[in-house]
């Protein structure tokens, strides 16, 4: 009976309260170039969003408080009583049990942090220091650092007590099938799955063509395509509608972006509407084994991660030419465009076009002429709040396109 009357009062509460993800401010900034086009809870991580898994633990709808600019792609959603959670943090059961019990006017904190407060009106808040270990993604590396274990919760959260659509291509080797699910109209030929180490989840109408090699963990997103020969290492996320080729180790596609052909990619980060060109080879490992220092928009400068491997971190709608080379911690902004031999610098603004021998801007009616086609591509369109937020960063980024100033 208590465990049914607990049971009982989390679903009231589930019921009656609004839940909001918001954007702690430091964290925000740290997640750049990303967060210059989404609220910190949509970035992917394992299978799902961070607000994609806070929806599922609570069995409901969140809406997100972010950036002013960025608000108006989020419609915030008021309520009396409002839960507010930050964005950063990934659920896990002890910490969305303790957070389910807060009562109006209490908080958990965590090291000065606010975690989570519940209020009611004009509420004052009263905070508790939540002791239990966190998982909070506040710099762009953690990404990949930790999509291992976000990519093994995520498949439980997802395949549990359901079944799994069959394999029904002969030529398909399997290692441990009751580590795999596919979705619905999963299609695959003569491919290898190997799930001895970790679970492979193939999203609804994904595509794994001839001679695919996946080890798991990874996940393929709904519509996402590993073209023939491709090789996906562990540890790896393949977001929605993504296409993807060539080799690719513990990296995070967000969703719609193509590495189609062969070249390297590992520890990085992609976000949406991006493409590398064929050949495209990312480092992800400097010669001499120093830890990888990334450019930093908190600090104006290049930070040390901590990481011996470090790849690439590329902002939304940006491009790459074939034959690119990315050096160890690159990081590139929200509608760049490189092309041209050798290794551009480490750090490429948002809407610049060039290479390794120099950079002008591509300017915002041109890129926003690009997206839309691009977009198209897939049946989908560039919306007014878009174009909104994509000249908003236009305009705030132009002070790191230092040519522009000469």
């Amino acid at each position: 009976m208590r465990g049914f009357f607990f049971f009982a009062c989390t679903s009231v509460y589930l019921y009656r309260m609004n839940v909001v993800l918001f954007d702690e401010p430091a964290a925000r900034t740290n997640l750049l170039p990303f967060t210059f086009t989404r609220a910190v809870s949509d970035i992917r991580i394992g299978i799902l969003t961070i607000a994609e898994k806070w929806g599922h633990e609570l069995k409901r709808t969140v809406s997100r408080k972010t950036a002013e600019y960025l608000q108006i792609k989020y419609p915030l959603t008021s309520d009396p009583d409002t839960l507010y959670i930050d964005g950063a943090v990934c659920p896990d059961k002890k910490l969305v049990e303790t957070i389910l019990n807060l009562k109006p006017g209490e908080g958990l904190k965590q090291n000065n942090l606010t975690l989570a407060y519940r209020i009611t009106g004009e509420s004052n808040i009263n905070y508790a220091e939540y002791p239990e270990p966190i998982l909070r993604i506040d710099q762009p590396w953690k990404i990949f650092q930790h999509n291992a274990a976000e990519l093994r919760k995520d498949f439980a959260r997802i395949t549990t007590n359901r079944k799994s659509a069959p394999i029904s291509d002969p030529h398909t080797k399997v290692y441990h099938p009751e580590n795999i699910f596919l979705e619905e109209g999963v299609h695959i030929r003569a491919a290898i799955l190997n799930a001895e180490d970790g679970p492979i989840y193939l999203g609804k109408n994904a595509v794994v063509q001839e001679g695919a090699i996946i080890k798991g963990p990874f996940s393929l997103g709904e519509g996402a395509h590993v073209n023939m020969g491709g090789k996906m290492r562990s540890d790896t996320t393949v977001g929605p509608y993504c296409k993807v080729g060539g080799e690719i180790s513990n990296s995070v596609f967000f969703g719609f972006s193509n590495k189609a052909h062969d070249g390297f990619l590992g520890n990085s980060v992609i976000g949406e509407w991006c493409n590398l060109g064929a050949d495209t080879n990312t480092s992800n490992l400097k010669n001499n084994y120093e830890y990888v220092k990334l450019w930093s928009y908190a600090k104006g400068g290049f930070v040390n991660t901590g990481l011996q491997f470090c790849g690439l971190m590329m902002g939304d709608h940006s491009k790459c030419g074939i034959n690119t080379m990315f050096n160890t911690g690159t990081v590139v902004g929200v509608s760049a465009n490189i092309f041209g031999d050798g290794f551009p610098r480490n750090f490429i603004p948002s809407f610049s076009w060039g290479g390794a021998n120099g950079f002008t801007t591509y300017q915002i009616n041109k890129a926003l002429e690009t997206a839309q086609r691009v977009m198209a591509r897939r049946n989908r369109s560039l919306e007014e709040t878009d174009i909104q937020i994509l000249s908003h960063v236009f305009e705030i980024t132009a002070t790191y396109r230092v040519w522009e100033k000469k």
